[in-house]
């Protein structure tokens, strides 16, 4: 692998700048279908930044389709659609930022739930369900919450059998993740995981049930309490 990279600023977001490094090396062909990237501690010393942020970015190319992840093996560099979509701006969110993107996802992510319970097979459930554990760890695990929430928005989306609900999520993660950062700095950890561990059970268990009706009425609410998690009011026609 002939990749090269360099570190980053810090006063740049970290995850999203890794990310774009290594997106760029994709495109360029230095990073080809198949190769395997380093370890988290080999990265992490090479971009001179934390295993945390290694991890964040790895999410984040993972959302959006660039990379896949095997079980105790590694991360994988993957064929992507001949069609993707990357936002290029990675930098900090206000809150008019948040208010543009909520606007955007609020729509895509109901419709994504509906179609996920018409489209959903058990290994989508399967991964539901263990993004929901990751998310319920307030302890050691508790960083890794945040980044098991992005996984199961993916999750649905890929449920829908429509790909270009994947790349749209997956373009946007790195902003969703911001939001997640967001809302819990407003509210104690405890108390924000019961309440997200909550409104994510009811979403899954409506796509399980395959009620497209009920899952897009728990994406909706899902979707307006995050907006007041981060301390906005949308005007939602029903």
């Amino acid at each position: 692998m002939s990749a090269d990279f360099t570190q980053i600023p810090r006063a740049e977001h970290l995850p999203a700048r890794i990310a774009a490094q290594f997106t760029q090396q994709i495109q360029k062909g230095a990073l080809k279908p198949g190769d395997k990237l380093p370890t988290e501690h080999a990265l992490s010393k090479n971009f001179g930044v934390s295993r945390t942020v290694i991890r964040e970015a790895i999410a984040q190319l993972r959302n959006e389709g660039m990379i896949e992840t095997r079980q105790g093996v590694g991360a994988f560099v993957i064929e992507r659609p001949t069609r993707h979509i990357r936002l290029d701006d990675g930098g900090q969110m206000d809150e008019g930022a948040f208010r543009h993107l909520f606007q955007l996802r609020v729509p895509l992510e109901i419709e994504a739930a509906g179609l996920a319970a018409l489209h959903h097979g058990p290994e989508h459930l399967r991964q539901m369900d263990e993004a929901m554990v990751r998310m319920a760890d307030t302890g050691e695990g508790a960083q890794d919450g945040m980044l098991a929430d992005l996984d199961f928005h993916r999750t649905i989306a890929a449920a829908t059998g429509n790909d270009y609900f994947v790349q749209f999520l997956g373009a946007i993660s790195d902003r969703i993740l911001h939001t997640i950062v967001a809302s819990r700095r407003r509210t104690p950890l405890e108390e924000i995981v019961d309440v997200v561990g909550r409104e994510h059970a009811e979403l899954r268990d409506a796509i399980a049930a395959g009620d497209a009706a009920r899952a897009r009425a728990a994406m909706r609410t899902h979707m307006i309490g995050s907006t007041r998690r981060v301390a906005l009011e949308l005007d939602l026609h029903p």
